[in-house]
């Protein structure tokens, strides 16, 4: 039978799309180092755990679809924190970051309609947009810029009669990028002046290294008077390392927005109510959880620019901040490459999983030299999979 157009279109994801011949490396006996994703090994607040084990309802029932009140609150609270004047009620929690900007997307587009991003992007807004017919118009950023912001005159030749927003990542996924105050300002004074809305996904805030700082968009947007453009994407998956949990939140002042949005969550019922329980409780436990968080980070960090050091032709920007880099390596095609490391290489009884950098491209041919590394893994298993990748890079132009 014949599928939908929209589900042939659908792009594989990149950072999952060679998980079977990973599959059939370890199949092999062989130990696969994966810095294809961003899973932590970072263990996961315990306080968490115990809110989830302590949960004793005999019956677990639908919560409310924009989330349980304590949640949004404990969201809230968070946010005024770090000196963003919002409540509760500017907040809805979601499916995971994810399902906030499959949201935020279907809200304010229609099939056709457009929205600006910064490659390389995160790559399932590809996938987002992909389900909703949205075009997105990529504006590229260079590794030799640290992949900051063009001028803002190419990114504003960008914007058409069907753009809706300005989409982007800081700290970026998978740059590691933190845009300056003064870049954010740039894009929501844009916005503002093209009527279109200004979306920030924020799910890497805390993880900024050597004195850079984010920069929130709804801080910037009350500065210049247009908080109603401003929509907010953010999740408790990196910041406590529970990917799994499923719990992100949009956050806007924009009431008829949010009430659209609404409708959205409400055919989805709701969102994961022991999750919620222990979303509710990390925010309690954050400041004693994230410092060291980021220093572990910042060490993980500075262990693979090490390794790329090693790498003669390698192109890098230091990330400032997540914990993702995209290098440009010597290696011609980087998808071949990623594919050879699972099925051909090996050293030891061992070998390494990186995303192709491809992937996270909009413009076709854009990103062929590059991977995605996530560093998530404890120092010493970055350092083996360091060497694996300097030691494969040479066999690889030695074939």
């Amino acid at each position: 039978m014949k599928l939908s157009d929209r589900g042939n279109a659908m792009p594989a994801s990149p950072i999952r799309r060679l998980t079977p011949l990973a599959d059939a490396a370890k199949a092999k006996g062989i130990k696969v180092f994966h810095l294809n994703i961003g899973q932590p090994d970072i263990t996961t607040p315990p306080e968490m755990l115990e809110a989830v084990k302590a949960f004793s309802d005999p019956v677990l029932s639908y919560g409310p679809s924009a989330g349980l009140n304590e949640t949004r609150e404990a969201m809230a609270k968070y946010l005024r924190g770090i000196g963003v004047d919002v409540s509760a009620n500017h907040v809805l929690v979601t499916q995971g970051g994810s399902e906030a900007i499959l949201f935020a997307m279907a809200a304010i587009c229609d099939p056709g309609d457009e929205i600006i991003v910064f490659e390389p992007f995160y790559t399932n807004y590809s996938g987002f947009a992909c389900m909703l017919g949205v075009h997105l118009r990529a504006v590229q950023t260079k590794v030799e810029d640290g992949y900051h912001l063009p001028p803002v005159a190419q990114i504003e030749a960008k914007i058409t009669p069907k753009t809706k927003a300005i989409l982007w990542s800081s700290p970026g996924n998978p740059t590691g990028a933190v845009f300056t105050r003064q870049e954010v300002t740039a894009l929501v004074e844009l916005a503002k002046k093209h009527g279109l809305y200004a979306i920030s996904d924020e799910a890497y805030r805390e993880f900024c290294y050597d004195g850079h700082v984010a920069t929130c968009v709804l801080d910037v947007a009350a500065e210049l008077g247009c908080s109603d453009r401003a929509i907010l994407i953010d999740s408790i998956s990196k910041r406590f390392s529970a990917c799994g949990a499923r719990i992100g939140f949009l956050v806007t002042k924009n009431e008829e927005l949010l009430a659209a949005i609404l409708r959205f969550g409400q055919a989805r019922l709701c969102p994961p109510t022991l999750e919620q329980y222990a979303a509710t409780v990390g925010y309690s436990v954050i400041d004693k959880y994230v410092p060291p968080t980021i220093d572990e980070y910042r060490r993980r960090r500075d262990r693979v620019m090490e390794g790329l050091a090693k790498i003669p032709g390698a192109t890098c920007a230091v990330p400032e901040g997540a914990f993702y880099v995209q290098p440009r390596l010597p290696v011609g095609d980087a998808d071949a490459f990623a594919q050879w490391l699972l099925t051909d290489f090996q050293k030891d009884g061992k070998t390494v999983m990186v995303a192709p950098g491809n992937g996270f491209y909009a413009t076709e041919g854009a990103g062929a030299e590059e991977v995605r590394i996530a560093y998530v893994l404890k120092e010493e298993d970055l350092q083996i999979a360091m060497d694996l990748l300097v030691e494969a890079i040479k066999q690889w132009n030695q074939r």
